[in-house]
């Protein structure tokens, strides 16, 4: 089986392939993900120059579009090189180029595409006829969780014969490590230990987890917070309400935007990761909490319950429930958190190789779905 995976986002202007590579993460991680499983993969990327790259068993074609912007001339530039290519199955990053899928399957009819989501939302009042159109290029569409489709099909936007599949969005390379040793190095310390990673924003709610964890140290005396963050428009909200709060004060410790490295470290240091987020199309900061076998604290929305097994590896909890997170946390406090079944769980589910084979069986499937009877 041969994949062309499709990224119609230019690559940054002034950045060489290397470069692009080395700042987008994801594109590398999928790529490798499916190149796990067993799927040989060239990755189509749009780009303002050409050149050939080939790491870790993928090959990284950069296409130069010449600085067109328009959607179907990228369809067609992407169609040829598919074309050059071989390939069995495109696999199209993201739902927001439908319209330039559209134009490569145009050149390709007989060939699947399958869409993997990325947080694209739903189009919205009379710009959904266009976008119904173009979806019908979709022999399948991936989400982390199936439930994700739900505002699509209701909307009609999908075909009734377009395929919808839950495939986790990516993974990561983070190991458990030594609890003992990651503290020494990071001084975190607690009992709970806690660790939230994600924006002081209004989509991941911070004033509810500051909230339940108010709440729980009424139970819990040794709780601490720590709060690793990139954006803050709500910094100021969210000082004023530690400065305010003596449960809170002295107990939360807002750590900021760390290098991505060291995360693996405050993972690992933490009994507990903690997410208050009203919506997520994947969550990367979940998957390195499990991938490190801290045990998830988290709300109960589609991504997060398909990667927590419906809570059976975590404890999920209602978005914007105060109550419910301070609940949650001391029950997960009281349990055993084992960071071994935690850790297993992503190994089965989460992994490189789990989501490589769970790809195999897409591609396998849409291919299967053209072959003539």
């Amino acid at each position: 089986m041969h994949v062309a995976m499709v990224n119609f986002l230019n690559a940054p202007h002034g950045l060489g392939a290397d470069e692009v590579l080395a700042r987008w993460r994801s594109l590398v991680d999928i790529a490798e993900i499916v190149a796990g499983g067993g799927t040989r993969v060239s990755v189509v990327q749009m780009a303002g120059f050409d050149t050939q790259v080939t790491r870790n068993g993928v090959d990284y074609r950069f296409v130069d579009t010449g600085g067109t912007r328009h959607a179907g001339e990228l369809g067609r530039h992407a169609a040829r090189t598919v074309a050059a290519l071989g390939a069995d199955v495109v696999h199209v990053h993201s739902l927001a180029y439908a319209r330039h899928a559209a134009a490569m399957a145009r050149c390709h009819p007989a060939l699947p595409l399958v869409f993997q989501d990325h947080a694209d939302g739903v189009p919205r009042g009379w710009r959904r006829l266009p976008w119904r159109h173009w979806y019908r290029a979709a022999s399948g569409i991936v989400f982390t969780s199936a439930v994700q489709a739900e505002p699509f099909l209701r909307r009609r936007l999908f075909d009734r014969g377009t395929r919808i599949f839950a495939v986790p969005e990516s993974s990561n390379r983070f190991t458990t490590g030594d609890r003992a040793e990651a503290r020494a190095a990071t001084g975190l310390h607690g009992d709970p230990c806690v660790l939230s990673v994600g924006h002081l924003a209004a989509g991941k709610d911070p004033m509810t987890m500051l909230d339940g964890v108010a709440r729980a140290v009424e139970r819990l005396p040794n709780l601490r917070l720590y709060c690793v963050f990139g954006t803050a428009p709500l910094m100021a909200g969210v000082q004023r309400r530690i400065d305010s709060d003596e449960r809170l004060a002295g107990r939360v410790r807002l750590l900021g935007n760390v290098p991505h490295a060291r995360i693996e470290a405050l993972m690992r240091a933490a009994d507990l990761f903690v997410s208050a987020s009203l919506a997520e199309s994947a969550g990367y900061a979940l998957l390195e909490a499990m991938a490190c076998g801290t045990y998830p604290v988290v709300t109960d929305i589609p991504s997060f319950r398909a990667m927590t097994d419906a809570g059976r590896v975590g404890t999920l909890w209602p978005r914007g429930d105060a109550m419910a997170l301070a609940d949650a946390l001391v029950d997960a406090a009281a349990g055993s958190c084992e960071r071994r079944r935690v850790r297993a769980h992503f190994d089965a589910a989460l992994s490189f190789e789990a989501l490589g084979a769970t790809w195999a069986g897409v591609y396998a499937q849409l291919q299967a779905a053209r072959v003539p009877s």
